[in-house]
């Protein structure tokens, strides 16, 4: 089922639940409210206390009473008058009241003929009415409601004039128009203030975050909804919300990225093309002719193989970088000795900066024992694409370079310096990232992919290390990278 409809089904139950119910309280009401009433003493009653239905009857009852009671006082033969006795009964017969007049002890005039003969022989003597006080007597069994007013016949006959009403009947009906209008007006109150506290508490919610979906599909993120809201509507609307903050990051991510990988490509194809037309003009040239001498042959070739392996080294460091970015390189980590696995790189260097006449000085201040958790192949990329960078960039006659293991109580600091041209300042901060390259760099023969310390600084954050740069433009420049020592936790005894 729907949800609407489940709504709908809610709605149209709680106005017909209280519409039963109410119908029976009115029935039970009714019929308590006429029994309580028949067992009410009327004759002495102040009326003016008395419940609303009965005073109702009363009312009823004395307009035709005090017509008659004003007759018998200023001319009684008129209640002998049978046209008269007719015309008064006949104003009030239509409010289940009608006249009786007895004379002596014969039944002389009947508003209702069937009805008076019944209550006829149950009526009060002559005399009996306390003229005093308007009271009058009800029949329980009859369900009648009787005032007297005695008078005296022309020829002296003894005769007395009664008022009957039916208090069934008024009960009945007055009980009924009340409690109808009652329940008309609770209803309609009621259905009105459901009604619109669902429209506001249910639709126009679920109408917001229809048309915020709507603003999700066509593209647009920034549509929001009050994450404050109670309920189920709320629980909704939070949920909306994160997903929208999800989808709108996951799209700009999306965005970033495509970004990225257009430059990417336009990097490519920019650093394949220039030694692609380097290959290309020699290779002609060889073909035209041009290296007639065995030296111009072999300086041809020289440059061919050297221009292929930049191509080379171009191609597997975008090959690395395309890996690690993608998260498709898996990382070995293992427990490393800091002073043994940097001892052993910067042996290793060691003898091809020896070779290209750059002096190497290494300094290790940790404890022998330091261990930090890292990769050693993907470590010895960082290193070795540091130095590299260096060397690259090394405009000194006498090169040098030199690496540092500091401690830093919790974590190791690794620093790499050289005293090439260094980087200028407004460049520091962007050396890292992925194609960026320094003025000095692209002017330069030797200027590189631009990758290089791009993947260096992805090594070194997937290790949960964090790397900077430091120096001066004509004086080098110093690599700083971070690793957190490994801690052994030992139980106490």
């Amino acid at each position: 089922m729907k949800f609407k409809t489940r709504l709908y089904v809610t709605f149209t139950t709680i106005v017909m639940l209280p519409l039963v119910l109410t119908a029976l309280a009115f029935c039970a009401i009714g019929l308590y409210l006429m029994n309580v009433q028949k067992g009410l003493p009327v004759a002495g009653i102040d009326y003016t206390d008395a419940a609303q239905n009965m005073r109702e009857i009363i009312n009823t009852t004395d307009k035709a009473y005090y017509v008659l009671r004003d007759q018998a006082a200023k001319d009684p033969s008129m209640l002998a008058d049978l046209e008269y006795l007719t015309n008064v009964n006949t104003d009030i017969a239509k409010k289940s009241t009608y006249i009786i007049v007895r004379k002596g002890e014969e039944l002389y005039y009947a508003g209702n003929k069937d009805a008076a003969e019944a209550i006829f022989s149950k009526l009060p003597d002559y005399g009996e009415a306390d003229l005093s006080v308007d009271t009058g007597l009800y029949y329980d069994e009859f369900d009648k409601f009787v005032k007297q007013v005695d008078f005296l016949f022309p020829d002296g006959s003894q005769g007395s004039a009664f008022v009957v009403t039916k208090t069934n009947s008024l009960i009945s009906k007055h009980l009924l128009v009340d409690m109808f209008v009652a329940i008309l007006v609770i209803l309609v109150f009621t259905s009105l203030m459901l009604t619109r506290w669902i429209h506001t508490s249910v639709f126009c919610p679920i109408k917001d975050l229809n048309v915020a979906m709507r603003r999700i599909k066509e593209g647009n993120f920034e549509y929001a909804l009050q994450t404050d809201v109670k309920g189920e509507i709320g629980d909704l609307y939070r949920d909306y919300e994160d997903m929208r903050l999800r989808l709108k990051e996951s799209t700009e991510e999306k965005l970033e990225h495509e970004k990225k990988n257009r430059e990417l490509i336009s990097n490519i194809s920019h650093d394949l093309k220039t030694p692609i037309t380097a290959i290309k003009g020699y290779v002609e040239g060889i073909m035209d002719g041009v290296a007639d001498t065995p030296e111009k042959m072999d300086k041809y070739i020289k440059t061919i193989y050297n221009k292929a392996n930049d191509m080379d080294r171009l191609i597997n460091e975008l090959t690395v970088y395309s890996g690690i970015d993608s998260n498709r390189i898996p990382y070995n980590f293992h427990r490393i000795n800091v002073a043994d696995y940097f001892g052993d790189c910067v042996e290793e260097v060691g003898m091809d900066l020896e070779q290209k006449g750059i002096e190497l000085n290494y300094c290790n201040l940790v404890q022998p024992d330091t261990v930090v958790i890292a990769d050693p192949e993907q470590m010895k990329k960082v290193i070795n694409n540091i130095i590299s960078n260096s060397v690259k960039y090394m405009d000194k006659p006498k090169g040098m370079i030199d690496i540092r293991i500091l401690d830093e109580v919790d974590s190791i600091q690794v620093e790499i310096e050289d005293n090439g041209k260094g980087i200028a300042q407004k460049d520091l901060g962007k050396i890292f990232e992925r194609f960026y390259r320094t003025d000095a760099s692209r002017n330069s023969a030797q200027g590189g992919s631009g990758i290089g310390l791009s993947i260096v600084k992805k090594i070194v954050e997937e290790h949960g290390g964090y790397i900077w740069a430091t120096g001066k433009e004509g004086e080098g420049t110093c690599m700083h990278f971070v690793l957190r020592k490994y801690i052994e936790l030992q139980n106490e005894v």
